[in-house]
């Protein structure tokens, strides 16, 4: 069995086993970063903060094995006056000489800031022994944030953003960091990235207001521009599934691409449903599966996993195991989100 929930304080040990794996933004392998995060996802979920200052932190725990194998996040909002959404744009710039009749089509990177950004959907890690599982683990801690987005619908902005990692080297550096931000900050790209998830003001400061040109940088460096690595792949192809497009943006760091949808264009959002619970015998037996979940006034304030169910109406019918495992009882009131 395996249960999705909120992440508690005393999953410290277990999320940095998970952190450790990627060392990504938005779960770095550090300890105090890892801690802010648990307490400012605790206060997220009990409603605590504002409502676009809230990051929802979902793990997923092998109840079994009695250990976290995976990870999602939900940042209500990426982009406010303090902490810009930053990025570069991706445009296009036109060229002819007639005197020459030579035309050229330049690819250039001008930096952008959104001070009121979107909802951010990020954060997935899920560990290597617990991939290719017969129970599509990856898509759970997936569509988990879309299923919870679509339960609080008012509690997010109109537009959802995922940003995806692109092709890095063997030692997890960025070709598109090493031949711009280098030079503009004299950092690395791990200490720039360390920097940026407390202090973005200098990338302000140092990074050209003027468009780059592309053309300038070698192939190497042009043709990752926008392009999802291979560890992100099935990622890039779910998105696009539900509704995302690449929004000729990328990150300033890694220059991983931006995907980007409207939140009630997307289809997890809109096929997402509140039910009441009844008991079904056989309800495993040949009926759709997906997500069920439930939402209580205390810990853990949310909580779901994988089932068969029957839905009928405003009614959903659930099998014995799947009551047990979120303690369910018969007029209980959960959301559902097929797949």
């Amino acid at each position: 069995m395996f249960i999705l929930r909120e992440v508690f304080p005393d999953d410290l040990e277990g999320l940095q086993a998970v952190a450790h794996h990627l060392d990504t933004v938005n779960l770095p392998d550090d300890r105090a970063v890892l801690e802010r995060l648990i307490d400012h996802s605790r206060r997220s979920f009990s409603g605590q903060l504002d409502l676009f200052k809230r990051e929802y932190l979902f793990v997923l725990i092998d109840e079994e094995q009695k250990k976290i194998v995976g990870t999602s996040m939900i940042h209500a909002q990426h982009g406010t006056r303090r902490a810009p959404h930053i990025f570069f744009d991706v445009m296009h710039d036109e060229r002819y000489s007639e005197s020459l009749d030579k035309h050229f089509v330049h690819r250039v990177l001008r930096i952008g800031y959104n001070y009121n950004g979107p909802t951010e959907i990020g954060g997935l890690v899920l560990m290597p022994d617990s991939r290719h599982h017969p129970l599509a683990l990856g898509k759970w801690l997936s569509y988990v944030r879309f299923l919870y987005i679509g339960l609080h619908r008012p509690s997010f902005r109109d537009e959802v953003l995922s940003e995806l990692l692109p092709p890095l080297e063997a030692d997890g550096s960025s070709v598109v960091w090493e031949a711009i931000g280098r030079h503009f900050t004299g950092m690395s790209y791990q200490e720039a990235d360390r920097i940026s998830q407390t202090n973005k003001e200098f990338i302000r400061a140092l990074f050209p207001a003027e468009p780059i040109y592309l053309s300038l940088f070698p192939k190497k460096v042009q043709d990752v521009i926008g392009q999802v690595g291979p560890e992100t792949k099935g990622v890039e192809k779910m998105l696009r599934r539900v509704g995302f497009e690449y929004a000729e943006r990328i990150d300033p760091f890694d220059g991983g691409p931006h995907f980007v949808a409207k939140t009630d264009d997307i289809a997890l959002i809109k096929e997402t449903r509140r039910a009441k619970v009844v008991k079904v015998s056989g309800a495993d037996d040949g009926r759709p599966f997906g997500l069920v979940s439930v939402e209580r006034d205390r810990a853990p304030h949310f909580c779901a996993t994988g089932s068969r169910f029957r839905l009928e109406g405003s009614d959903v019918g659930l099998p014995e195991k799947t009551l047990a495992a979120l303690d369910l009882k018969p007029g209980d009131e959960v959301g559902v989100l097929p797949f």
